[in-house]
């Protein structure tokens, strides 16, 4: 959530990098090299295409030299002059397969990358079939690469997206998970975290809550740090897979939070564009599937209707409007949308009108730049042309989007719930009663219901009394919800209960600015009658609360109990660790059991208003140094288990819930 530096390149650039050298035959990868690049074949399972999609694009692809990527699992046809590189996990399946594939000697050599750690007995098995197949000779490089985990923005990372259940936060809570199968559970996570720290190219101070499953992630990755550091020679924290982590002499800290610290976010509607997208579209490794419905109205009376068109969009760091506005709230996304469309016309506009002037409607680019010096006008607007298509792509693109978050704003009354909500969560007066919502049919999908009334359950210190809760229940039912989530957070408010008192979500946060329709300009794309222009302030969620208290070395009863681990000391635990006292300036945190960008953005927000605040409390010689150093004087990543949506948590909750 800053500039990347020197010292800490992002963890999307140093994943990047990892992957390219490895799609470069493991030789880092020079990007200005001439000549043809080797032509090979990019052979990978699920999970490496997770890994690699929201980081190379196809072009990327090409100009590495890749002219195929294949599925390993898919039916493959021998490429016998080409060089196959492999990316794929060291599963037994998988193993299975590469050694069928040198068997039927597909390929010309074999480049085997594994995502993560392959084990001596699999390693064995390939060694053994290269023998039978005699293609000792043709397997070129057998390379770990510890990339286990999918990065989504410089500063974000999910550890996986296949078969994610079983790291899912209902698989860490369910009731009747044996011992064995929690083990396995927190191994999955810590593989994937150590991947990380390795790419990363530095050792965390750890800091965790006490008796929850992010305290054992905490202990297992720190016993797996230490037995690394220890093995000098086969350290993968010395020397050259470091990069520039090794002038950063400051140590990162890890924050592992339980997703139990706080269920109302999960469940949140929310007003930011990327949170909106991912809440009511389908969202997925940075590509978002819209359905466009075609010409029904012209459809002959009687006739079938039209299939509807899906469109995918890619929304990635390239894409300048996403990057600028996927924290903004939606009204102002929908203003910028509108005014990027202005000032594209204007400019399309500019360029016909030159034309028209000089007469070459009809000329193409070169006769243009032919013409003598008073055409250097024209000359510029033209070449400035392939710019402008891309400008009309993107405008497009987000035209497209915002009007699909719109419809559903409209159709459910998201506005409503999400102010609603806020003032629950920040124990405001409430205007209008909970019951009358859930029981308004106009007012949302009974999904919608289900998660206000479940953060009112979780929001409230004293809990509605029996009679009140069967009023609710009733109201709910009638409004067509499911139960069974709401069983679940009973169980789970009378067992944190036990152990400690609910998350505060802090003071209020929205303002009202009146009805949208008075911001819109008339001619707008996006008509918002009715919908409120709510303005958000500042407020710490539960998660950047506690990562605030930790990296700032605040005294803090939320905090003060966290364990504290340093994979660096070889010996000692809890009490005997000296303690780092200086506050920390580049943070990771890390939910165990499930994240989403209304925490991610949260951690954004809270990082600009740290840079504004010191600017507004500093002397004017420092202010030069602070705005210089300003984004890049604290650096945080934010990490989950997994990333869902509140459709998908409360999907988890349900199952946790059935008697």
């Amino acid at each position: 959530m800053a500039t990347a530096t020197a010292s800490s390149a992002s963890i999307r650039e140093r994943q990047t990098v990892a992957l390219k050298r490895m799609l470069n035959f493991n030789v880092p990868h020079v990007k200005n090299s001439t000549g043809e690049p080797v032509w090979k074949v990019l052979i990978y399972d699920r999970f490496g295409q997770d890994i690699i999609s929201p980081l190379l694009s196809v072009k990327e692809l090409r100009d590495m030299g890749i002219t195929l990527h294949l599925l390993l699992h898919s039916d493959r046809d021998p490429i016998p002059d080409v060089p196959a590189v492999y990316f794929v996990m060291p599963t037994e399946e998988n193993i299975d397969r590469m050694c069928q594939d040198l068997r039927n000697q597909l390929y010309e050599s074999y480049y085997l990358n594994f995502i993560s750690a392959i084990s001596r007995s699999k390693l064995e098995d390939i060694a053994n079939a290269a023998l039978a197949a005699s293609a000792v000779t043709q397997v070129a490089k057998v390379f770990d690469q510890y990339l286990n985990f999918i990065t989504l923005e410089d500063d974000m990372f999910v550890l996986c997206n296949q078969n994610k259940e079983l790291v899912s936060y209902r698989a860490i809570n369910r009731p009747d998970i044996t011992d064995t199968e929690m083990e396995t559970v927190m191994d999955t996570i810590v593989d994937s975290l150590f991947c990380f720290f390795v790419t990363l190219g530095a050792v965390p101070i750890i800091r965790c809550s006490r008796g929850t499953a992010a305290e054992m992630v905490a202990v297992k990755l720190d016993k797996k740090l230490r037995e690394n550091l220890r093995d000098a020679r086969n350290s993968l924290f010395t020397g050259d897979t470091l990069g520039a982590g090794q002038f950063s002499f400051q140590r990162p800290l890890l924050v592992l939070v339980d997703r139990n610290i706080d269920l109302a976010t999960p469940l949140h509607h929310t007003w930011t564009y990327q949170a909106l997208v991912h809440d009511v579209l389908d969202f997925h490794l940075n590509r978002v599937n819209l359905e466009e419905t075609s010409g029904v109205e012209n459809s002959p009376a009687g006739a079938r209707p039209k299939r509807k068109n899906k469109k995918s969009y890619d929304l990635t760091p390239v894409d300048k409007f996403w990057q600028k506005h996927k924290g903004s709230p939606f009204p102002e996304v929908a203003e910028s949308v509108q005014q990027e469309l202005e000032s594209y016309r204007a400019q399309e506009d500019e360029v016909k009108r030159l034309k028209s002037i000089m007469g070459l409607e009809g000329e193409d680019e070169g006769a243009i730049s032919m013409l003598s010096d008073n055409t250097a006008k024209l000359t510029s607007a033209v070449s400035s042309l392939p710019e402008l298509l891309e400008k009309k792509r993107l405008i497009d693109l987000h035209t497209n989007v915002a009007t699909a978050v719109l419809e559903h704003i409209k159709a459910r009354k998201l506005d409503v719930y999400f102010e609603y909500e806020e003032k629950i969560m920040s124990k405001t007066t409430l205007d209008k009663s909970l019951l009358d919502i859930i029981s308004d049919p106009d007012a949302g999908t009974p999904e919608d219901k289900m998660r206000l009334f479940l953060i009112y359950y979780i929001s409230t210190q004293q809990a509605p009394s029996e009679a009140d809760l069967e009023q609710y229940k009733k109201a709910l039912t009638d409004a067509g919800c499911n139960l069974n989530p709401l069983q679940y957070i009973k169980q789970w408010k009378a067992f944190t209960k036990m152990a400690s008192a609910p998350a505060s979500y802090g003071s209020t946060t929205t303002k009202s600015m009146g009805l949208l329709s008075r911001v819109m300009n008339t001619g707008s794309q996006f008509v918002m009658e009715g919908v409120k222009n709510l303005v958000l302030k500042q407020q710490n969620l539960p998660v950047t609360r506690i990562l605030d208290n930790l990296m700032e070395m605040k005294s803090n009863p939320e905090t003060d109990d966290y364990r504290y681990f340093d994979p660096k000391m070889l010996r000692g635990n809890d009490s005997s660790v000296p303690r780092n006292k200086n506050p920390f300036q580049e943070a990771i945190v890390f939910v165990v059991g499930g994240g989403n960008y209304i925490e991610y953005q949260n951690l954004v927000d809270y990082i600009k208003v740290d840079v504004y605040t010191k600017i507004q409390h500093c002397p004017q010689e420092r202010l030069s140094r602070i705005t210089k150093k300003g984004k890049q004087g604290k650096h945080i990543l934010y990490g989950c288990s997994e990333l869902f949506n509140a459709t998908q948590f409360i999907k988890q909750l349900s199952q946790l819930g059935q008697k």
